[in-house]
């Protein structure tokens, strides 16, 4: 069964939207952690929009789970990765101007610093996974350049199942995911993953784990407003010495 890791991301995109202390995604990743979690992915931005560099820092020192750090190949953020050693780097490409990560790892475009970036990795003992297309010779690219893990962007395969026509996306991933295990490295995928449409993603052989954000922390605040609007009543009813 393909494992779980959690990006807590969007905990930190709703607290930096006031640029305040609440909601913390370290406390996030502790509760996903109860909640059967067996990973906690975050990303740091060079732009540092949502998780910051205290994050980062709190979450090595009180988490417990495995580790998946997200970044660009920028020097600065892969510089904070080979000190925070977390288990796991995963590379991904970054635009300032994008809302979230719009796409796979151009392995071919920038193959020289990649190749720097995953041997400083390798050598701080991090393994590292790279976010790519499930295309072919990406991937086949991603091995040449040493790559333990790859993660299938399944944001296609995502936009595909919301419009009920998302079985040719799914074949392409499971050539992709065949592809991957081919070569040997270890097979993720993640991106627009939701409760609707992540069954046959999960169910494709040799899945070991899957990255999962938006969705579960936008049902976790659906989920848990009737007891926070309760708590906040009970308070409030409390200081007007109702109760």
């Amino acid at each position: 069964m393909p494992e779980l890791g959690i990006n807590i991301d969007h905990v930190a995109t709703v607290r930096e939207a006031r640029k305040t202390n609440e909601p913390d995604p370290v406390l996030a990743a502790a509760l996903a952690d109860l909640g059967g979690a067996d990973g906690i992915t975050f990303h740091l931005r060079e732009d540092r929009r949502h998780i910051q560099d205290r994050d980062v820092q709190l979450l090595r020192e009180t988490v417990t789970l495995p580790l998946n750090f997200e970044l660009a190949c920028e020097k600065n953020v892969v510089d904070i990765a080979c000190q925070i050693r977390p288990y796991q780097a995963t590379l991904v490409p970054e635009r300032r101007a994008e809302v979230t990560t719009e796409g796979g790892l151009d392995v071919f475009g920038n193959r020289a610093r990649i190749i720097e970036v995953i041997q400083q990795l390798h050598d701080a003992g991090i393994v590292v996974s790279l976010f790519l297309d499930p295309d072919e010779a990406q991937i086949e690219a991603g091995q040449e350049v040493g790559a333990n893990a790859v993660e299938l962007h399944t944001g296609a395969y995502a936009h595909a199942a919301a419009r009920f026509d998302f079985q040719r996306e799914l074949d392409i991933l499971r050539t992709a995911a065949a592809c991957v295990v081919d070569l040997g490295m270890v097979l993720h995928a993640g991106h627009g993953l939701t409760y609707h449409n992540v069954k046959p993603v999960a169910a494709i052989q040799h899945m070991g784990e899957l990255n999962i954000g938006h969705s579960i922390i936008a049902r976790s605040i659906t989920t848990g407003l009737v007891q926070a609007v309760r708590d906040m009543k009970r308070l409030i009813e409390r200081g007007a010495g109702l109760s």
